[in-house]
C-alpha cells in the first residue's frame, strides 16, 4: 500500500514554529531539490502566508505562488483555504471567494484543502465547486474536536456529506494534535466504510501522539499525511518526514520519498532553522511536548493566546478558572471545533467571564455575531438563555450568511483604480485592506527608488 507524505515546512510548519515568517529567499535555493524527494504534495501557500507576506515580509503572496511553481515542476502544490473566510477572519461574499479559487488555480495551486470552523459545509460549497471548475483537486476538511456531540457517526456523517459535494478527497484537521491511536483507528475505519476517496489525516505533534496517531490511521485506511522535514518539525508543528518514512517503509508501506534527497533538504533548512533560533524568532518552548491540551481540550497556541491576555491584565493567577471556564463557554456555544477563529472566540469570552466576575455581563462583537448566525450553524444546540440575553428579540439567520452579503470584487477594482495593478491585488486589498494598501504603496516607492537610481546611473 502506498502512503501519500506531504511536506508542511513552507507553511504548517513555517507558520506553527515561526508564525509564518520565514522569507522566499530563505528557501528558494532549496525548492528544486524538494522537487525531487518523491512527496506527494508540497504545502506552501494559505493559510498565515498570505497576511505574513503582506504585513512582515513585503513579498506579494501572489509572486511568491508564481516563484514556488517556476521552481517545481513534477510535485503538487497544497494550501489551506478557510472557506467562505478565505485566508481572513469573515465570511466574505461568494464572487469574493470564486475569484480567489479561480486566480490562486491560475497561478500554480493544485491541492486546495478547504475547511470551515463550525464543519458547516454551506461554508465551503463555492469554494469545492471553483476549485474542480478550474480543474484544481478539492479536498474537503473535518475539523477534529472532542465533545458529547462528536461521536463516529456524526464525523461519517459528515464524510459522507463531503463525497456527496463532489470533494476529490478527505482530510481530517485535527489542529490540536489531541486526537489518540484509539481515535484515529475508528474514524478512519468507520470513514472507509462509508466513503470512497482516498482519506487524508493532519495533526501536529504538540502533544506528543502524532506518529502513533498517524499509523493507527493508516491501518484503518488512511492514504495520506502531513510531515514536516525534521528539522522544522515536533512541537507545534507535524512529526518528522524522515522518521514517519522510516517507521512506514520498515512495516511495508510505499511512500515514494528518497532518503538521501530528504538529507539534503534538512541540512539544508538546519542552518534556516538556527537564524531563527539566533533572532528569538524560533522560541525553544514551541518545539516541547505540551500534554494540557489533553486535559483541556485545547490547542497549544490558544493556550498561550490565553496566558498572554492574563499578563497583560496582571491577571495569570487567574488561568486555571479560565481553563474551567473555556469548556463551559463552548458547551454554551453548541461546542464548535476549537480552530481559528473559534478558539480566539470562545478563549477571549472565558477570560471575559472570569475576570468581570459575571458570566456574559460583557460579550464580545464576535461572539454575538456567532449567536446572530454570521459564522454559520452551530454544531450542537446554543444555550437559549444566552441567545436571548445578548440578541433579545432579534432573530438569528439560519441561511447561509454569505446569501446576504453583496457581490464585492468588481466594486472594490473600480475604487481601488491604479492603486491594483491586478486582480490579484484587489483580492489582497478585500481579504486584508489596510495592510495591503500600506503594501501597495511601498511597492511604489520600491519602483520609484529603482528607477531613479537607474537613471542616476546612466
Amino acid at each position: 500500500m502506498k502512503v501519500n507524505i506531504t511536506e508542511t515546512v513552507l507553511r504548517d510548519a513555517n507558520q506553527s514554529l515561526i508564525a509564518t515568517r520565514m522569507p522566499f529567499e530563505d528557501f528558494e535555493p532549496v525548492l528544486e531539490k524538494i522537487d525531487e524527494a518523491g512527496y506527494a504534495s508540497i504545502e506552501c501557500w494559505g493559510g498565515a502566508t498570505f497576511d505574513s507576506c503582506l504585513r512582515y515580509l513585503s513579498e506579494d503572496p501572489w509572486e511568491r505562488l508564481r516563484k514556488i511553481k517556476s521552481k517545481v515542476k513534477k510535485t503538487k502544490l497544497q494550501m489551506l483555504l478557510r472557506g467562505q473566510n478565505i485566508l481572513g477572519y469573515k465570511h466574505y461574499p461568494d464572487d469574493v471567494v470564486r475569484k480567489f479559487v479561480e486566480y490562486a488555480i491560475k497561478n500554480g495551486m493544485d491541492i486546495i484543502r478547504i475547511f470551515d470552523a463550525l464543519n458547516d459545509f454551506r461554508n465551503i460549497r463555492v469554494a469545492v465547486e471553483e476549485t474542480i471548475k478550474w480543474g484544481g483537486h478539492a479536498q474537503g476538511a473535518i475539523c477534529y474536536t472532542i465533545s458529547p456531540i462528536h461521536d463516529l457517526e456524526s464525523y461519517a456523517k459528515m464524510g459522507k456529506t463531503l463525497e456527496e459535494m463532489g470533494v476529490n478527497s478527505i482530510c481530517i484537521k485535527d489542529m490540536a494534535g489531541i486526537m489518540g491511536p484509539k481515535e484515529a483507528y475508528d474514524i478512519f475505519k468507520a470513514l472507509k466504510e462509508t466513503v470512497k476517496v482516498p482519506l487524508i489525516l493532519h495533526t501536529h505533534s504538540t502533544t506528543g501522539l502524532g506518529p502513533m496517531t498517524y499509523l493507527k490511521a493508516i491501518e484503518a485506511g488512511c492514504s495520506g499525511i502531513d510531515t514536516a522535514i525534521s528539522s522544522f518539525s515536533g512541537g507545534t508543528s507535524q512529526p518528522s518526514t524522515e522518521t514517519m518514512n522510516y517507521a512506514l517503509k520498515q512495516l511495508g508501506y510505499e511512500t515514494g520519498l528518497k532518503e538521501d534527497v530528504l538529507k539534503e533538504i534538512n541540512d539544508f533548512f538546519k542552518s534556516v532553522k538556527e537564524k531563527f533560533l539566533k533572532t528569538g524568532v524560533l522560541n525553544p518552548y514551541v518545539m516541547g511536548t505540551e500534554t494540557d491540551a489533553l486535559v483541556y481540550q485545547i490547542p497549544g497556541g490558544m493556550l498561550s493566546n490565553l496566558i498572554s491576555q492574563l499578563k497583560q491584565q496582571n491577571a495569570l493567577d487567574r488561568l486555571e478558572e479560565v481553563l474551567q471556564e473555556t469548556p463551559r463557554v463552548r458547551k454554551d456555544l453548541g461546542y464548535p471545533p476549537l480552530v481559528t477563529p473559534m478558539s480566539q472566540m470562545v478563549g477571549v469570552q472565558a477570560a471575559i467571564n472570569v475576570l468581570t466576575g459575571e458570566r456574559y455581563k460583557s460579550v464580545t462583537n464576535e461572539i454575538k455575531a456567532y449567536l446572530r448566525g454570521e459564522y454559520g450553524k452551530a454544531p450542537g444546540e446554543i444555550d437559549p438563555d444566552l441567545v436571548k440575553k445578548v440578541l433579545g428579540d432579534e432573530k438569528p439567520i439560519t441561511t447561509r450568511f454569505a446569501d446576504t452579503l453583496e457581490p464585492a470584487f468588481e466594486k472594490t477594482k473600480k475604487e481601488l483604480g491604479s492603486l491594483a495593478q491586478s486582480d490579484e491585488d484587489v483580492l489582497s486589498y478585500i481579504a486584508f485592506p489596510q495592510i495591503a494598501e500600506k503594501f501597495f504603496k511601498e511597492r511604489e516607492d520600491r519602483k520609484s527608488k529603482t528607477v531613479s537610481y537607474s537613471i542616476r546611473k546612466v
